[in-house]
């Protein structure tokens, strides 16, 4: 060989390699687009709309069926408190029994079927609630509307934490409280105003509509990589992120690793609680959810309009309800802007330690009320005022991130089950709570009975400082290390 050809060899090979480098930090470097993964986002959260209007619809409805001298009503006479307790309650009822079936049916057929199909649960509750003239039909239509509420809340917040990206999570997560305040409002500003039977077809709007939208929108590329489908799964990535099939090969990478690390050892309820991290996630999880219900706010959204009513306030009732309607929505618009820039952790405290300040101001106007004080007529502004306060800061923090904190926190093997165990967690305290508050407010009166919400949201303050970790801009992976216990060079 001459000498000119040792010389065009090693070139050759240096341009090669110069070439193949170039190449791969071009696709790295590769912007995409992120209202991508914002759209699914968003359309995947018209089915929280769905949710946020079963959650509203009893403040509303009771006045329209409770009083005897009401015309619009689709029953022969008003139900009696037992009845009007389970109507309000059943959907959690229901909401606490889907979460077992709406898990294993996400592994099974995938995170957006089992999305879909809680459109069925909802519009044959919504059918059903037309056609009635019983009590015992309602119970029905509200048992089912729980069905399509726990479908939802197990397997959407599965589909958000796997299409989201590590820069974004906090922000999409939060996009489920924002969309269930805004069906509440939904059915707060139309309720009042319409007849029985016209709200039940509005209501009937939203899972059709989810239904319609989210069928275009693609499968987690997490579940196309669990099932070995490696074409969809970078299809997938390729429309949520904007991107080449080239400039999602690192992500899918990753997504690979993780699942396989996952699929080594199938998931169990042993594995919740026999693994180090797995259990301590499950604590961290079900507390935040757990408190989420016993911070009482199913019952200021399901009684709403019959607390302001007992306030003597003059501020009409529906007028008031409406407001904390707006506020939620506001409220709730907030959190996707900062929970990525401040956090959870500091979030979860600050509306644990509002929330128990608001119970005691609205503990105490029922208290003086109790007493038959003197200034009870001139502070009727303080109960509005107070539910005003409890649902900003309960819709800025504990309604919207439990249920992020719950799609980040569990590995792909143990995720469905653990998905269930807490939403079922949350719909059996929701279930206890709405069931038998009007006998607790009998009993100890209203006064005691927020004062002991204040209590539980002391015991969420003190239970976030303690014990919830922040997970702002971590990846999964490094989440799993640190609830493990892993250093970074362990891995």
């Amino acid at each position: 060989m001459n000498p000119a050809e040792l010389n065009y060899q090693p070139v050759s090979a240096f341009e090669s390699s110069d070439r193949d480098f170039l190449k791969s930090q071009r696709f790295r470097m590769e912007q995409g687009k992120s209202y991508r993964q914002f759209l699914a986002g968003v359309v995947v959260n018209i089915a929280s709309l769905a949710l946020g209007t079963t959650l509203g619809w009893t403040s509303p409805v009771f006045p329209k069926i409770s009083s005897a001298t009401q015309d619009d009503t689709p029953l022969d006479g008003p139900p009696d408190d037992e009845q009007l307790s389970w109507i309000g309650s059943l959907v959690a009822l229901g909401a606490l029994i889907a979460p077992f079936i709406a898990g294993p049916l996400a592994d099974k057929i995938g995170r957006k079927w089992t999305l879909l199909s809680s459109t069925a649960f909802f519009a044959v509750s919504w059918i059903l609630l037309i056609t009635t003239n019983n009590v015992p039909q309602m119970y029905v239509a509200r048992f089912l509307q729980g069905f399509g509420v726990g479908f939802v809340m197990t397997v959407q917040t599965m589909y958000i934490g796997e299409i989201a990206s590590d820069q974004f999570r906090g922000a999409l997560g939060s996009l489920m409280q924002l969309f269930i305040v805004a069906g509440i409002l939904y059915v707060y500003a139309i309720g009042p105003y319409v007849t029985y039977v016209s709200l039940q077809w509005i209501c009937l709007i939203p899972p059709l509509g989810f239904a319609a939208a989210f069928f275009f929108m693609p499968e987690t590329p997490y579940y196309y990589t669990q099932k070995g489908d490696k074409t969809n799964a970078i299809k997938s990535l390729q429309f949520l992120r904007g991107k080449t099939a080239e400039g999602v090969q690192e992500e899918a990478l990753k997504i690979q690793e993780a699942v396989d690390e996952a699929m080594k050892n199938k998931g169990t309820i042993k594995d919740l609680v026999r693994n180090k991290g797995n259990f301590k996630a499950l604590i961290i999880c079900a507390g935040l959810i757990s408190f989420q219900q016993l911070s009482g706010i199913n019952v200021v959204l399901f009684y709403s309009q019959i607390i302001f009513a007992k306030t003597g306030s003059s501020l009409e009732p529906a007028i008031a309800t409406i407001i904390v309607g707006i506020v939620q929505v506001v409220a709730s618009g907030l959190t996707p802007f900062v929970v990525d820039r401040l956090g959870r952790k500091i979030i979860l405290l600050f509306s644990g330690l509002g929330m128990a300040i608001c119970h005691a101001l609205l503990g105490l106007y029922f208290f003086l009320d109790y007493k038959k004080a003197e200034v009870v007529p001139d502070i009727g502004w303080l109960p509005v005022l107070s539910v005003i306060g409890f649902v900003s800061v309960y819709c800025v923090g504990f309604g919207p991130l439990p249920w992020a904190v719950l799609g980040e926190m569990f590995p792909a093997n143990v995720k469905s089950i653990a998905s269930s165990m807490v939403a079922s967690t949350c719909w059996i305290l929701g279930f206890l709570v709405t069931k038998y508050f009007s006998a607790l407010d009998s009993a100890v009166g209203s006064h005691w009975a927020f004062w002991i919400f204040g209590l539980f949201c002391c015991g969420a303050f003190v239970f976030t400082f303690t014990t919830v970790m922040e997970t702002k801009g971590q990846s999964l992976q490094e989440i799993q290390d640190r609830l493990n216990g892993r250093r970074p060079e362990e891995q």
